[in-house]
């Protein structure tokens, strides 16, 4: 999933219909990933830095949602200069990760795999070797496209839960999405199938599951309470599937690393709760160890107000608590 791009501007003739101005959403995403397919790395990245600075000003809405959840991943307040100078630098990285995107359709297979490392890949290949599939529980940090495209490359079955785009926008991101063979399921109840097929094949599925996006389960996080999709863990409850939790970030201008945990453990009392808070705690050490490649650019807390974190962090896979 990717932030949708502004609406894209219209010709002042008369106002065009669905059928005119939808496909020029979808030419000018393909143009403009032409357009910095031709603009040097260094310059292409460097603009994201006064650009994202901007939108950080100028986006009143999403600069306040952002003091908030900095100063809880920070432990400081939210007017500490400090949060936001790392809500700032998330912008900015965020605008980076947006140009990644766009180029992702234009990129060879052997370019992809060029500019991604992965540390952890035998937690997945033992995963798999159970035969029940693969839930990845991901947070909104990195690029989830490229990581998602290059397990894909590397011959893996890779399913990813997306928002749909406006017309033809959404079919040319679909269309750079599974160039390298990423298959493409549109949030909705018709998720649901196509999780349980990709599953009983063995595959892999992954979802982004820090931010609230319509029902979910209460956890604790960074001591405040928020809402969180439940369904990683409701998943691999229903269907014997790992879950693993995993994170990606950038190394370097259009480069990125994998970090993949082992796959959790859970007992006959574990419920999706439970799990989803083993889950969101493995998160904060995620994005406490890089909090500026950290999207998180709407309100996350209803309540506002820090409470104590009220269990202990349950056992991840065989290694320490995080």
């Amino acid at each position: 999933m990717v932030a949708r791009p502004p609406r894209t501007a219209e010709l002042p003739a008369a106002p065009p219909g669905p059928g005119r101005r939808l496909p020029l959403l979808g030419a000018s995403y393909k143009f403009g990933a032409r357009v910095l397919r031709a603009v040097p790395p260094g310059l292409r990245h460097g603009a994201a830095t006064p650009g994202g600075a901007a939108w950080f000003w100028l986006s009143r809405a999403q600069r306040q949602a952002a003091l908030d959840n900095y100063g809880a991943a920070l432990e400081r307040d939210r007017n500490d200069p400090e949060v936001a100078r790392v809500a700032r630098r998330a912008f900015q990285n965020y605008g980076r990760v947006l140009m990644d995107f766009l180029l992702l359709g234009s990129l060879t297979p052997v370019e992809l795999t060029a500019r991604v490392t992965v540390e952890g890949r035998e937690h997945l290949d033992a995963a798999l070797e159970r035969g029940r599939g693969v839930v990845f529980a991901v947070p909104h940090m990195g690029s989830w496209d490229i990581s998602g495209s290059y397990a894909a490359a590397l011959g893996y079955s890779v399913t990813a839960v997306t928002e749909k785009f406006p017309g033809s926008l959404n079919d040319a991101v679909v269309q750079s999405r599974e160039k390298f063979g990423l298959n493409v399921v549109m949030l909705g109840r018709s998720a649901v199938r196509g999780i349980i097929n990709a599953l009983e094949a063995n595959g892999v599925v992954a979802l982004l599951c820090d931010l609230e996006q319509g029902p979910g389960v209460d956890v604790s996080f960074f001591g405040r309470r928020a809402v969180v999709p439940g369904g990683p863990a409701a998943i691999a409850l229903k269907t014997g599937a790992a879950l693993m939790t995993a994170t990606q970030y950038a190394t370097a201008p259009g480069r990125y690393h994998i970090h993949l945990d082992a796959p959790l453990d859970w007992g006959s009392a574990a419920t999706k709760e439970s799990l989803m808070q083993t889950v969101v705690h493995r998160f904060e050490s995620f994005i406490q160890e890089r909090p500026d490649q950290w999207y998180a650019f709407r309100p996350m807390f209803p309540g506002g107000a820090p409470r104590e974190k009220g269990s202990a962090r349950p056992r991840h896979g065989g290694e320490s608590p995080p």
